[in-house]
């Protein structure tokens, strides 16, 4: 690994949180954020609990057209009557995902080879059988209208060391593959891994799964971005988590680094750098499942940066402790950390 210069934290911003009238849930839960600009407007794809129980669904929430990438500003899609608009139906994809539900959604652009088309999906963890796993991956696609579920999952587990659950997927489609990371294990077990695959088209014929991060560190979400104007530059930012007793160890929080290439091997990324503690802000702590965009490059940048300096926005889950009775008495929160990134 090579070292990596030092980035800057600029502020944390809260977006979501179903105890705070001011970010306009109306009590819904929606965490697990995706980034995507499409046909100039930024928007955030989320899972979540309309109503605080009940299997997750997918959602999605904006800025208005035009605007450019915030913290702020975001306003979730409701139908007519009010409520949450799920991004699609549980038609085809029932058997997979209707009882555990829709988690850690991911959208890619990518070429399908079998249709000769581009393609836009938002990949997801389905649950079959109970919403704390086991898991499979499998996606919606864009039809040009709207988001069309799938029959089958696009990827399973097939290795022992993956415990026959596969979630929290992230991916990019380079260099003419569908470059997929990906945790296994459970939470329950105390066993988290880090995996990595590839596939010509993004559903089939994946090659062997691969250890990218080893247990003990623990890693979540390992989300990579193109550098915007550098070809031979990659960023990815990921969590380290903590679901064992006691108080997380002070490696638990958000991490960055960077490549030349979006390699399936963790020695050939820089030296990660921490970004952000499990530290206890009062609405969140611990966050995991970052999700990474950078500034818009067709507005001036408001902060004066030299050339050598990238502004980044990473979004990612918290959650805090609430006086509620029973056996999980927290509130999931989603929040915003903005920084610049070095050269």
């Amino acid at each position: 690994m090579q070292e990596s210069a030092l980035p800057t934290v600029l502020r944390e911003t809260k977006i979501f949180d179903p105890r705070d009238p001011a970010t306009g849930t109306a009590g819904a839960e929606v965490l697990d954020a995706t980034v995507v600009q499409r046909n100039n407007q930024w928007w955030l794809f989320l899972a979540g609990q309309a109503h605080g129980y009940g299997a997750p669904q997918l959602y999605s929430a904006s800025l208005p057209p035009g605007a450019p990438l915030a913290a702020t500003g975001w306003t979730l899609t409701r139908t007519p009557a009010g409520e949450l608009a799920p991004l699609a139906p549980q038609q085809a994809s029932a058997p997979w995902d209707a009882s555990g539900g829709r988690h850690c959604p991911a959208w890619v652009r990518g070429f399908d080879p079998h249709t000769q088309q581009w393609v836009e999906r938002i990949y997801y963890a389905g649950g079959a059988q109970n919403i704390w796993g086991p898991y499979t991956i499998g996606y919606l696609e864009w039809d040009g209208q709207r988001w069309i579920d799938q029959p089958e999952p696009a990827f399973l587990p097939t290795e022992a060391w993956e415990h026959s659950s596969v979630y929290e997927p992230n991916l990019i489609y380079h260099d003419g593959k569908w470059k997929l990371w990906y945790v296994a294990g459970s939470n329950h077990e105390n066993y988290l891994v880090h995996g990595y695959a590839e596939s010509d088209d993004g559903r089939t014929n994946w090659t062997q799964h691969t250890l990218f991060a080893p247990p003990e560190m623990k890693m979540f979400d390992f989300c990579v971005r193109p550098r915007p104007g550098d070809a031979a530059r990659f960023d990815a930012v990921f969590a380290r988590v903590w679901v064992g007793e006691g108080a997380p160890p002070p490696e638990t929080g958000l991490w960055w680094c960077h490549s030349a290439q979006p390699s399936g091997n963790l020695a050939d990324w820089s030296t990660p750098v921490q970004i952000m503690t499990a530290e206890d802000r009062g609405w969140h702590s611990g966050p995991w499942k970052p999700s990474l965009a950078f500034t818009d490059l067709a507005f001036p940048d408001p902060g004066g940066r030299p050339a050598a300096i990238t502004g980044a926005f990473v979004f990612f889950d918290g959650l805090y402790r609430t006086a509620d009775p029973g056996p999980f008495p927290f509130a999931f929160t989603l929040g915003c950390l903005e920084l610049d990134l070095p050269a």
